[in-house]
């Protein structure tokens, strides 16, 4: 085949191909309240656009017969209820994407689920959303659910909506109908900052107004749902935002090149432009814009390039590259909302890694300011959060990070929380502002150091940590290991947990968030009396992992010993002389750990003792051996 034959050959796939690189992408999610049609009108969607395979095709078919709501038409939603358990209830749970592509643009539809239990899902789809489409039952109007998606797409940062008046073939396609629910979500709306709101009205089991104009509907004069979709402008902003580029990686291949690659969070980047290091404040000019097809005259939001400097300046991963002339906010605290996604409950004070962008730092939720009811929008008071939950609270990070007002950014200003022990994802979050501490505080160089205490003393400073459940003997254990230590000349010092809630910590309850916020302070206590060059050992039932991490975190890994008093419920029940359990397995003492409240064992202790095999002066000595000399010489 000569080239001329070999060109025409290959028009009929190239050009495709060319045609599909250019199309702009539009993410959108639709949701509204249960049977209001949402995987009726994607499915809809992708059969009028010829996406669905005849294999596909045939398959629903089958579905249809067995779980379809459509009589013995194809029930085009079972496209999209690909779980079991969706196709048996007849309702959306997971979240659910799909693409498809026209002419104009390429799409990306995430279909979330209708029921409140579900709003992290939603949150999950609405993340990358740029548009949303809410459905309304036209037979019903607006529901609690439809303000409740509404709220929570105006939350999550989509200014752009469709109100999708379905089922409009069960009023008649009635005009007055459509209208009055159009005029009643946009006053309903008016204060939420959305920046287009189409109405349309819409059949998805018969397609009008869906991907073609209807007959029946020679009263409406907008565009169809498909028509709106290739035609919204939502990027713009994007574009015209300050520059921002979170490092995901540093490019260093030879001695030679030295990039900084990420995906363009906002703006347009050229060489020559000037990029500061947000959190450092140090600047630079870009040489060059590196990609795999060669070097870039622009780049703008979205793309994902490698940044090459004219100088060499400290970049790392996890900084953000921004416009000198409108740096983003460079803080350690920051007020924001959330959505709880865990099934456990969030408890105020613990730690968890939050990531911003590329940036992974330790922090946690200090002050929970209000719930917010999500389908009345009431604020109240809360102490914690439950599965679901959407709040304003308060966040302080272990290091100062760089970030933009969700309103303002939305890649820089989102953030997750990341469990410590599991790393699960349990929230999300949009940065409201940041908070700024009182600007004459700050840290004091000391020129005595924990060690120079400590050699002083004769010994190291350490903390050795007793947890185990009420009655296991771990005060016991602690006093005599202590009686043992002076009588060798060691300096120490024992936190008891009795006695700590008699003073420090008399303000705090036993709830799951007290107990953290009691551990969060000994902890904190147990560092300041090791900086002072002591033996410090603290004896507390310390229920949760994640604290016991954080203490073991927060003093050093080299000066913290965890003994876990391994001691059976039932051997802590028959050495109960102040009748504790007898009360709280009759109800009378709440939140009691081992029977109404839970304990989490050591998964990997410094040392196990089983006090119910042992005795308490072996169990002490075993004990001081391990500081002064088990495996390592923890004296001088």
């Amino acid at each position: 085949m000569n080239a001329v034959s070999q060109a025409v050959a290959a028009r009929p796939v190239a050009d495709p191909l060319v045609a599909q690189e250019t199309k702009s992408l539009l993410r959108f999610l639709t949701c509204g309240s249960v049977d209001d049609g949402k995987s009726t009108l994607i499915g809809r969607l992708l059969y009028d656009t010829k996406l669905v395979f005849e294999d596909q095709l045939a398959a629903v078919a089958r579905d249809s017969r067995k779980f379809g709501t459509t009589g013995e038409e194809v029930d085009l939603a079972l496209l999209l209820d690909g779980l079991e358990a969706e196709r048996e209830q007849g309702i959306t749970i997971d979240v659910a994407y799909r693409f498809f592509t026209t002419e104009r643009r390429k799409f990306i539809v995430a279909d979330t689920p209708g029921h409140e239990q579900y709003t992290r899902n939603m949150a999950t789809g609405a993340s990358t959303s740029d548009l949303a489409v809410i459905l309304v039952d036209a037979r019903v109007g607006l529901v609690t659910q439809t303000r409740r998606h509404a709220f929570l797409v105006s939350l999550l940062g989509i200014r752009h909506v469709v109100l999708a008046v379905n089922k409009i073939d069960l009023v008649d396609f009635s005009a007055e109908v459509f209208e009055r629910i159009a005029g009643e979500f946009r006053a309903f709306t008016k204060d939420f900052g959305f920046e287009s709101v189409e109405a349309v009205p819409v059949s998805a089991r018969f397609g009008d107004n869906v991907c073609s104009r209807s007959t029946r509907t020679p009263w409406y004069d907008g565009p169809t749902l498909l028509e709106h979709l290739e035609a919204v402008e939502v990027r713009t902003h994007a574009a015209a935002a300050p520059f921002r580029m979170s490092v995901q990686w540093v490019n260093r291949p030879d001695l030679d090149f030295r990039g900084f690659s990420g995906t363009i969070a906002s703006g347009r980047i050229r060489p020559g432009d000037a990029v500061v290091v947000a959190k450092s404040g140090t600047s630079a000019r870009v040489a060059r814009i590196v990609t795999w097809d060669g070097d870039l005259d622009e780049a703008e939001a979205g793309e994902a390039v490698t940044i090459t400097l004219d100088r060499e300046i400290d970049v790392s991963r996890g900084d953000v590259l921004a416009d000198p002339r409108a740096r983003p906010a460079v803080a350690d605290r920051f007020a924001a909302r959330l959505v709880w996604m865990a099934e456990e409950p969030l408890l105020p004070g613990r730690s968890y890694l939050i990531k911003c962008g590329t940036r992974t730092v330790a922090g946690s939720v200090m002050t929970i300011r209000a719930e917010i009811d999500v389908n009345s929008f009431v604020e109240r008071p809360a102490d914690t959060l439950a599965l679901n939950a959407v709040a304003r609270v308060e966040v302080a990070l272990g290091e100062a990070i760089a970030f933009d007002p969700y309103a303002e950014n939305r890649e820089t200003g989102a953030f997750i929380l990341i469990d410590r022990l599991t790393n699960a994802t349990v929230a999300a979050g949009m940065i409201d502002h940041a908070l700024r501490r009182a600007t004459n505080v700050h840290a004091q160089a000391l020129d005595v150091t924990r060690e120079a205490r400590a050699a002083q003393k004769g010994q190291r400073a350490k903390v050795v940590w007793f947890t185990g459940l009420s009655g296991s003997g771990k005060s016991t254990i602690a006093n005599r290991v202590e009686a043992a230590l002076h009588a060798q000349g060691r300096h120490t010092f024992l936190l008891d947990g009795d006695n700590i809630r008699h003073g420090l910590n008399k303000d705090l309850g036993f709830s799951d968030a007290d107990r953290v916020e009691n551990i969060r302070r000994v902890g904190e206590v147990a560092r300041l009396m090791a900086d002072a060059g002591l033996i410090v050992l603290v004896s507390f039932i310390s229920p949760f992992r994640a604290e016991r991490a954080m203490a073991r975190e927060t003093i050093g890994a080299g000066e913290f010993l965890e003994i876990f008093v391994d001691t059976p419920l039932e051997v802590c029940e028959t050495r109960d002389v102040k009748g504790l359990y007898a009360k709280a397995r009759a109800g009378a003492i709440p939140n009691f750990t081992g029977i109404s409240s839970p304990y989490e064992p050591p998964e990997d202790p410094d040392l196990r003792l089983d006090t119910a095999a042992t005795s308490l002066e072996a169990a002490a000595e075993a004990v001081v051996a391990a500081i002064l000399g088990g495996g390592e010489d923890w004296s001088i």
